[in-house]
């Protein structure tokens, strides 16, 4: 029936044209952004789940940055306490030499030493990374240690737990800072309870000032008496082998650490790649798929132009049978 009230292939053309316009826009807008699921209203269950996975990836990344300033400082020190043994062990085979050594050859042998000594108080001082020295630390401050964040753990619940990789500075002290703090004596800079200390406690008893001229530090012995002489040199080489063995436990520590860093490291940026990769599956538009729709909806479009056409054109041809 033609009716000049109602043109129904006009309505019919102009909602099928509505329908087309309407997905080219939505497959327009999926190739300009990339995502078939941009906001809630696309698909609210994909996009929540998606949103929180880019939150949880986005502590991930702070875990990397924390992981990555714990590697540096872990490293910085691990190089500089197998630095540090190596000299002291440069100590010792001189301390050894000093042991049958004339008193002249011992004053050599002396000057010796004391160049390691510096060496040996620039490597600790230098193993600064970031306001962070693990070798020279204060025993009598809150600090205990360094703690680096090594995982963001949130449960079904929304609990949040972090996990932490430590190291103590107990361990690795080679040098107390604060144990003798006030003291006027340029010697306590080495305080009685860092590595390099002998076993009693009295700073000047120190790897680090210790003199094969005149036994600095060494008690209970006559300077005339070879007996004792000899028995003094011995306490200094249990006192340097025991400082090496603290040294060595300092230096296992730390390697563990930094092997345990690198580890985790190493998991959480994959674990950062399959999460990326779990939301682009749940959000990404296909590409190769939208640009094949958006072709054929440009043509399905055109066809609609030309269908509203033809209808409109069906009145025109009604009004002309009253010319």
């Amino acid at each position: 029936m033609a009716s000049i009230m109602t043109n129904s292939s006009a309505l019919t053309a102009l909602q099928s044209l509505n329908s087309t316009n309407k997905a080219l826009e939505t497959t327009q807008s999926r190739i300009s952004t990339g995502y078939r699921v941009a906001t809630a209203s696309d698909n609210a269950a994909y996009w929540s789940i998606a949103t929180t996975m880019r939150s949880d990836n986005k502590a991930n990344s702070v875990v990397q940055d924390s992981l990555g300033l714990g590697a540096g400082k872990v490293d910085t020190a691990y190089t500089a306490m197998n630095k540090a043994i190596e000299v002291v062990d440069k100590i010792k085979e001189k301390v050894l030499l000093a042991k049958t050594a004339g008193t002249e050859d011992r004053a050599k042998i002396q000057a010796e030493i004391e160049t390691y000594q510096a060496q040996l108080t620039d490597n600790i001082g230098g193993a600064n990374y970031a306001g962070s020295n693990l070798l020279r630390t204060d025993s009598t401050g809150t600090a205990t240690g360094i703690s680096v964040i090594s995982s963001y753990n949130r449960d079904a619940d929304g609990v949040v737990t972090t996990g932490t990789i430590d190291v103590t500075f107990e361990t690795t002290r080679l040098i107390d800072s604060g144990a003798v703090s006030g003291s006027t004596d340029p010697d306590d800079d080495v305080a009685a309870t860092g590595v390099l200390d002998k076993a009693g406690g009295a700073s000047d008893k120190s790897i680090l000032n210790l003199s094969v001229s005149n036994l600095t530090g060494v008690t209970g012995f006559d300077a005339d008496d070879e007996t004792t002489i000899s028995a003094a040199f011995d306490n200094m080489l249990t006192d340097i082998e025991a400082a090496l063995s603290s040294m060595a436990t300092g230096a296992a520590e730390l390697g563990a650490a930094k092997a345990r860093i690198d580890m985790q490291s190493s998991f959480v940026s994959s674990l950062s790649d399959s999460i990326d990769k779990g939301v682009g599956q749940l959000v990404d538009a296909d590409m190769n798929k939208e640009s094949t729709r958006l072709q054929a909806l440009q043509v399905q479009q055109q066809l609609g132009i030309q269908a509203l056409s033809i209808a409109n054109g069906n009145s025109q041809q009604i009004l002309s049978l009253f010319r």
